[in-house]
């Protein structure tokens, strides 16, 4: 249940945490918070991905620590067993990452949803929004690290020869294959070594849900890898391969989401 509907979030508002991840790529010149402050759905408390992030670092939306992160969810007010509905504005689906995030640092993935197709879909259908600034509680938050669902450099060297794990990159065809210069200066174009191209984008529809599971399963049969190796997920800042992620557990409920965190903004360093 890593998705709800528009629906399932309105029966339930009063039940749940409720967090609008909205980022977008710097070119397209918005602000997801200044957005959040006009309006948002009503009770949700804003998650502001690049401060949310490691900062001592120059590549863009790293896992922070988890000191930091436990201080970030409880000034949220989160707690541990917490129902969370994660939604965005964006057009790149940033609440993924923000369900990524929780998952590593240890909340139960049965509690962590994204709302499917965002603001965009829930003000389609009229639902409640408002610019209410969200008064709450801090929380006693307390992480716990899932290592493993993050990759670094390193290791996705050494996988070009052990071929422990497929890395599929969720990046255009065209960035990919570095027929077209990457959007962040400083990097070359081209992708990982025996890596795959599924771009995020093709798993979701116009109004920003996500495509049916049989879509789903067709788009990963189709790049023709084997699928009973452990899959990774790449793109240019570690937010659409968290799409990737997300769209991958829900034709594999046992899958935990794994990121290569450094993705293209790291590997594809000149």
């Amino acid at each position: 249940m890593s998705l709800v509907d528009t629906s399932w979030l309105e029966n339930n508002i009063d039940k749940v945490k409720i967090i609008d991840c909205s980022w977008h790529m710097p070119q397209t010149q918005r602000n997801g918070f200044e957005e959040y402050e006009k309006e948002h759905i009503p009770n949700a408390i804003f998650f502001d991905l690049d401060k949310n992030s490691k900062l001592d670092t120059n590549l863009p939306h790293m896992i922070t620590d988890p000191k930091s992160w436990e201080k970030i969810i409880g000034n949220m007010g989160i707690e541990n067993n917490d129902q969370i509905v994660v939604y965005d504005n964006s057009d790149v689906i940033s609440s993924c990452r923000c369900w990524y995030n929780l998952i590593y640092y240890g909340h139960n993935p049965k509690l962590v949803h994204v709302l499917d197709g965002g603001l965009r879909k829930w003000k389609k259908e009229n639902k409640a929004t408002d610019n209410k600034k969200v008064n709450h509680k801090t929380s006693t938050y307390s992480c716990k690290e899932n290592k493993e669902l993050v990759k670094n450099k390193k290791q996705i060297d050494e996988n070009i020869e052990k071929k422990e794990f497929i890395v599929v990159d969720a990046r255009s065809r065209e960035r990919f294959e570095g027929k077209v210069a990457e959007p962040r200066k400083g990097l070359r174009s081209g992708s990982i070594k025996n890596s795959f191209c599924l771009p995020f984008f093709e798993l979701i529809n116009e109004d920003h849900t996500f495509v049916s599971k049989n879509k789903i399963q067709d788009k990963f049969e189709s790049l023709n890898f084997d699928i009973e190796k452990k899959l990774v997920f790449s793109c240019g800042s570690g937010v659409t391969a968290s799409v990737l992620a997300l769209a991958y557990s829900l034709i594999n409920d046992k899958y935990m989401p794994t990121i290569y965190d450094g993705s293209w903004s790291e590997y594809g360093k000149i």
